[in-house]
């Protein structure tokens, strides 16, 4: 079967609702929100809409309700090139995510609704190169990760809170957790413990430290920027980790082109607000005094 995908994406799809506040309400109280964004979202989504942007092609597997979200959803992926073949529409609501945020002070609130409903296909999974999971139960990415493993097709996992063996974690390509995660799951953040191909771990205070194939641990820094939103900033660094890599970059080259891209996120509200295409990038890198091998386009 021909791979015509470069990635495919699997995750859920929300409507997200940011609120920022200059206090959050007490029992029985109303607060006025200072501003207010509504956007699509879904972290995985999050991720593809970069990688879409990028040249890439894309697709995506997840699902959405028989609403006017899940239009929204499957008309924004279809004006940007995102393959919408796999994603099921249901008799249920779209999921919705509301945001709200005082300073440093993050909470949200999800509504899972349709992404329930998440159906992998794999038959149209076989049509790509490389893989791309977030948000998704364990059972999911041990299923796509035997599947892609047994064909040779590339997996980022984006892993969150999910539970995974040591032998399905031994199978991904590339695994992606900040360092809150690492610590829960190991107990301290050597990166030595994770039994994954290649791990990176973007740290609490800036940064990634990273391990590769062969062993090697390496760090890289991240971006001093004003944070008005992080929603998506972990999304953003995964498609600059996954985009370096699929054009030959090593990790760390890959990783910093995350953190541009976490940092282009931060200062906006809203977790596809700041997605640009791949020639702003390239001209932002020039401007900061980042050496990344951009082929141009």
């Amino acid at each position: 079967m021909a791979r015509d995908f470069d990635v495919i994406g699997i995750g859920n799809l929300n409507y997200d609702i940011t609120l920022l506040l200059d206090k959050f309400p007490e029992f029985h109280e109303k607060v006025n929100a200072g501003k207010a964004f509504f956007g699509l979202g879904g972290a995985a989504g999050n991720t593809i809409s970069w990688l879409a942007n990028f040249h890439l092609k894309t697709g995506f597997i997840g699902a959405v309700g028989s609403d006017e979200i899940g239009k929204s959803h499957l008309n924004y992926f279809r004006q940007i090139g995102v393959d919408t073949d796999g994603i099921r529409v249901v008799d249920r609501h779209s999921g919705v995510a509301v945001v709200m945020i005082r300073g440093e002070d993050k909470r949200i609130v999800k509504y899972p609704g349709a992404n329930f409903a998440k159906r992998v296909d794999f038959g149209y999974l076989a049509r790509t190169k490389h893989i791309h999971m977030s948000s998704n139960p364990p059972e999911t990415i041990e299923e796509v990760v035997k599947f892609a493993s047994e064909r040779r097709i590339t997996v980022f996992l984006d892993i969150g809170e999910a539970k995974l063996s040591p032998d399905v974690e031994g199978n991904v390509d590339y695994l992606l957790m900040n360092e809150d995660e690492y610590r829960r799951k190991f107990g301290s953040l050597d990166p030595s413990l994770c039994n994954s191909k290649n791990l990176v771990i973007t740290l609490n205070g800036g940064g990634a430290l990273l391990r590769d194939e062969m062993g090697r641990v390496s760090e890289v820094r991240g971006l001093s920027a004003e944070v008005i939103d992080s929603t998506g900033a972990g999304d953003s660094f995964d498609a600059g980790v996954i985009y370096g890599t699929l054009n030959g970059w090593s990790l760390e080259e890959s990783a910093r082109l995350g953190m541009l891209l976490a940092y282009l996120t931060v200062q906006r509200i809203g977790a596809r607000s700041a997605i640009v295409p791949l020639e702003f990038v390239e001209e932002k890198a020039i401007e900061l005094g980042m050496d990344l091998p951009f082929n141009g386009h």
